[in-house]
């Protein structure tokens, strides 16, 4: 992996009016590495990976991607990345294939189209408008887009939304294999189990700045989560003497229940005899690994925004 990080953002300040929707951010991406970003909308991650792509001018702080200034240095770092879009970027009335093939000719040494196309399942629309096409083979296409130039990186923001279980499986393949090939990554998506799935590193942005960075397993911690139902309005307290410190235990809906704390072999042991004693039979017992979104929930909050 190369020494140098693909990605380097430093203080980066963006406004809108008086509004600053990112707000002295920072943020590292490696070479070669899959990252997701990960935010509540909002949050500023569009915003920042516009700006690493050159959409944007910063109002304040340092932007390197490749080495080279998004804007200053745009005429030699727009051939070496690619970039899915939320939307926009297509012309409307372009014929699909067409469109792809338009923009592998903008590249020196492109992917061969007619292979990507059959791969993201764009044949049968091949030869109609991209405002004809639905919201998935829209998506579909723009990622054939960003990826057809073989870019040294590429921004894909939220590149399955909007797609069945098959284009999204398709679509995880396709990552997948630009990371073999030494292609760097750097994804926004509101999916947690894509992020698990295909990051090496995980942001998660909130009020304009990155409040976590790290490896999947590194932000999961070592916490585990026992989920169980029963009776509502068990009384818990007595649970809560048996746990280890800094153990929790609550009911998450009525007849919904739920202990966290550090991985130990003997919380099941402990929550079941508590049951027994209680004289309740606990239904659906599962223990699991904090997941990545109760990360995301504790650190960005639970209220709708």
């Amino acid at each position: 992996m190369h020494a140098d990080p693909a990605v380097e953002v430093t203080g980066l300040v963006k406004r809108y009016g008086s509004k600053a929707a990112v707000d002295g951010l920072d943020l590292t991406i490696a070479r070669g590495s899959v990252t997701a970003v990960l935010g509540p909308n909002g949050a500023g991650k569009t915003t920042t990976i516009e700006t690493c792509e050159g959409y944007r001018r910063p109002d304040a702080g340092t932007v390197r991607v490749l080495g080279l200034d998004p804007v200053a240095d745009a005429a030699a770092l727009k051939p070496r990345i690619g970039v899915m879009l939320q939307s926009g970027g297509v012309y409307a009335g372009a014929r699909a294939v067409e469109m792809l093939r338009h923009t592998a000719r903008l590249y020196a040494d492109p992917l061969d189209v007619p292979s990507l196309v059959e791969r993201l399942g764009l044949g049968s629309c091949g030869r109609t408008t991209y405002r004809r096409l639905s919201g998935g083979q829209q998506q579909r296409l723009a990622l054939a887009m960003a990826v057809v130039g073989r870019p040294e990186l590429v921004f894909l923001d939220e590149p399955t939304a909007g797609l069945d279980p098959q284009a999204r499986r398709a679509t995880w393949d396709l990552i997948a294999d630009l990371r073999r090939d030494g292609v760097t990554v750097v994804l926004t998506t509101h999916h947690m189990d894509e992020a698990e799935h295909l990051a090496d590193d995980v942001a998660v942005v909130d009020r304009g700045r990155v409040i976590a960075h790290g490896s999947v397993d590194a932000l999961r911690g070592t916490d585990s989560a026992l989920r169980f139902d029963g009776p509502a309005g068990l009384d818990l307290d007595t649970l809560r003497g048996l746990l280890p410190d800094g153990a929790t235990a609550r009911e998450t809906a009525p007849g919904s229940y739920r202990v966290d704390t550090a991985m130990d072999p003997r919380l099941l042991a402990t929550v079941t005899t508590w049951c027994a004693d209680a004289g309740v039979m606990p239904d659906r017992l599962t223990v699991q690994r904090r997941s990545l979104e109760d990360v995301f929930l504790d650190l960005t909050g639970r209220e709708l925004r």
